[in-house]
């Protein structure tokens, strides 16, 4: 079973929104914090905005006030909201979970990683 799975990415005009998902096991979910990550062409992986189990966020400067990062619960599926998006922002997201945020922050220790989408963000 791949442990997270992601969706929704594509190409979009700049100004435009487009929503990721990710979903997880019941285990993955319940007990780690999760987050998005992006890497864009020549750059490194970044992390976008990170959610905790119990649902603090943190973001990135760089899309505070235009990302939101949430969850539903109900569906063990995390959500990342991309509006006025910017061709600066075209990259691979990828979801990733740790059961600590300060290695997710980082994207190293042990974080388990989604395959990847990919999103265009054109002017």
């Amino acid at each position: 079973q791949v442990p997270l799975v992601e969706s929704g990415g594509g190409s979009v005009q700049s100004g435009g929104s487009l929503t990721l998902s990710c979903t997880a096991s019941d285990s993955i979910f319940a007990t780690n914090a999760m987050g998005w990550h992006r890497q864009a062409p020549g750059k490194q992986r970044e992390l976008v905005a990170g959610i905790t189990i119990g649902d603090g966020t943190r973001y990135a400067d760089s899309v505070k006030g235009r990302f939101i990062i949430s969850k539903i619960h109900a569906n063990n599926t995390l959500l990342l909201q991309m509006n006025s998006l910017k061709p600066e922002d075209t990259a691979v997201y990828f979801c990733a979970a740790h059961p600590s945020m300060g290695p997710l922050v980082t994207g190293q220790g042990g974080v388990r990683w989604g395959q990847g989408t990919r999103v265009t963000v054109s002017s």
